[in-house]
């Protein structure tokens, strides 16, 4: 029989997933409908996006706390344009909502490598900034409904082969960031990067340019979350999304992500994300108030950072164990 400290984590939390599901779906059937089913991948979509994001800077030992606020601030740059200018595509949208995103996360990237800045210190100073830049633009007012660009409204309320638009952006983006992590250079060196910065100097990988990449891959994807964001709620103001970078994080805590670099997946994250949303969609069902939502998110991170650091703890023994014993058998042999 096959224990438990050899099943894979994403199988694991998978099985807990499903577990919820049942266990909800036995008190309320509704639940595990295809509807419900569809709804709980559409609630999660934007999220899965930020998550791939917060996944790449988290691999290197960083954190980009300002996601939730290059979204706020891209989705109101783009409804602004889309009000100032009626005639915009969807392309020149996507185009501009990708551009602002990148240039924001660039923005830490660079603070981050030009002035060996802590990630954290750096991005909790541009969530405030980007804040702040949301005001000035919008000049404290709201961007609402009847103001939204139609196009802006339409696009993650489309629905392609049975499936939301949004659904499928995150499905895309879920691909793109495995291939890029699996197939691509770059992806490998910045696993290396967060497993030992050391080593991977010593190999001749650049800290920098792997650096300025994530984090301008991170605000890339808030970007294009930003923009979805505000199609889906028909609003945009200054206060949008905050503290869901708390959210985004926790879904690739639980999903495995190792806050100390080096360790995660795209399959783990987007379990994660699912978990997130299992959850997010069961407690109303079982008439659990909206109050204990986050601190039940809370307790779930606690648990799973003990889990993730127990788990590298053991691992570290085994390799000195391993080492103790090529040691001893070395020394055995020499005798």
């Amino acid at each position: 029989m096959t224990s438990l400290k050899s099943i894979r984590r994403e199988w694991l939390l998978l099985a807990i997933i499903v577990a919820i599901a049942l266990a909800v779906g036995a008190r309320a059937p509704v639940f595990l409908t295809w509807r419900n089913g569809l709804d709980i991948a559409n609630d999660s979509a934007i999220l899965a996006i930020l998550v791939m994001g917060q996944m790449l800077v988290l691999l290197t030992r960083g954190i980009d706390l300002s996601v939730a606020s290059n979204l706020a601030l891209t989705g109101m740059v783009c409804a602004l344009i889309g009000k100032a200018w009626p005639g915009a595509s969807v392309p020149v949208l996507l185009v501009i909502a990708l551009g602002v995103g990148a240039l924001l996360g660039a923005v830490n990237g660079w603070l981050i490598t030009r002035f060996e800045l802590p990630p954290i210190v750096v991005t909790l100073g541009t969530l405030s900034a980007y804040r702040g830049a949301i005001f000035v633009a919008s000049k404290g007012a709201w961007v609402s409904d009847q103001d939204i660009h139609e196009v802006i409204k339409g696009l993650p309320r489309e629905v392609w082969l049975g499936l939301p638009a949004l659904v499928w952006f995150a499905i895309a983006v879920l691909a793109l960031t495995a291939v890029f992590l699996k197939l691509r250079r770059e992806g490998r060196e910045i696993y290396a990067l967060g497993g030992n910065p050391h080593a991977a100097a010593y190999v001749g990988i650049s800290a920098n340019k792997r650096l300025m990449m994530v984090y301008t891959l991170s605000g890339m994807l808030a970007g294009l979350a930003g923009l979805l964001w505000v199609g889906r709620y028909s609003i945009a103001y200054t206060e949008l999304a905050a503290g869901y970078e708390l959210t985004v994080v926790a879904a690739c805590v639980i999903g495995g992500v190792s806050i100390g670099g080096g360790v995660g997946s795209v399959l783990g994250a987007a379990l994660g994300v699912l978990f997130i949303g299992v959850v997010n969609g069961a407690l109303p069902v079982i008439q659990v108030s909206p109050f204990w939502q986050q601190a039940i998110a809370g307790a779930v991170i606690l648990i799973s950072v003990t889990v993730n650091a127990r788990a590298e703890r053991r691992a570290g023994r085994q390799i000195l164990e391993h080492k103790a014993m090529t040691s001893t058998t070395a020394q055995g042999a020499a005798a």
